[in-house]
């Protein structure tokens, strides 16, 4: 197991997880970023074999504390990267039809096709989140979902999807500094709610939940990592070298062309 992976069947304990670890790194935040440019060169090519090859299918999972760096994993993390062959997508609060349906419902329309990344951007975890710390639904339901996002996942990755979900992990000290900044930067304002402030005082409870997804969910075909996400630059270089590792050891190549194209010479 990698470091930053929860071990399937472990004990989770958030407070034991540094949010200013930057693991193994011996260099600069401006190595970093230029180790981080490089893996971005590499995952905009494997990307273009994953397309190319329409043979796998890629699930990335981003969840994290308001703040935690979500949107920014997505800007720098996949900056470049062909919008032919990649999908990001945000779940809102459910519409009146999705909540017509069991809630994997709308999130299973969302998955990738063969040849496709999806990248969303919150997911099906609020679902165990969210509702459990506003107390939406009565436990018992909460609770059995985890049994049932696992099945789910796992029916999914049986069927050619390869999963990787990443918590990003910040301090509530963090979270403070990066809504300050919001309130003190006026094109920033669309990004604040009052409501944040509201979630904040909930900090502990989303803290114990959190630790209940990543004990019960990280499973072998679909494990959690969780990345340590005060620095930015460290966030951005850890996902993006489990990124471009995963691509790489599922050793893609671009297809034969299904015509010969011997002597074909363009006039």
């Amino acid at each position: 197991m990698k470091p930053n992976m929860v071990k399937p069947g472990t004990k989770v304990n958030l407070s034991k997880w540094d949010p200013d670890d930057i693991g193994d790194f011996k260099g600069s935040k401006e190595d970093a970023l230029a180790e981080t440019t490089q893996l971005t060169s590499k995952l905009r090519s494997l990307q273009e074999v994953l397309y190319a090859e329409h043979k796998h299918k890629i699930l990335i999972v981003l969840q994290a504390m308001d703040t935690g760096g979500k949107d920014g994993t997505i800007r720098h993390v996949f900056s470049g990267i062909n919008p032919a062959g990649v999908r990001v997508t945000s779940f809102k609060t459910p519409s009146a039809e999705e909540l017509d349906h069991d809630y994997l419902w709308r999130i299973h329309a969302a998955t990738p096709a063969m040849g496709e990344m999806v990248i969303f951007n919150r997911s099906h975890y609020e679902d165990v989140l969210v509702v459990r710390v506003h107390k939406i639904v009565p436990a018992e339901i909460w609770q059995a979902r985890f049994e049932q996002i696992n099945a789910f996942e796992k029916h999914l990755s049986a069927n050619g999807t390869t999963i990787l979900k990443f918590y990003l992990h910040i301090d509530k000290d963090e979270q403070k500094a990066r809504l300050q900044a919001r309130l003190n930067d006026p094109s920033k304002h669309w990004k604040f709610r009052l409501g944040d402030l509201e979630e904040r005082k909930l900090w502990s409870d989303y803290m114990q939940a959190y630790e209940d997804v990543l004990e019960k969910t990280s499973t072998d075909n679909a494990p959690w990592t969780i990345v340590p996400a005060n620095h930015k630059w460290y966030r951005d270089l850890l996902i993006s070298r489990v990124l471009v590792d995963t691509l790489r050891s599922l050793n893609m190549k671009y297809p034969e062309s299904q015509e010969n194209l011997a002597g074909v010479v363009v006039k």
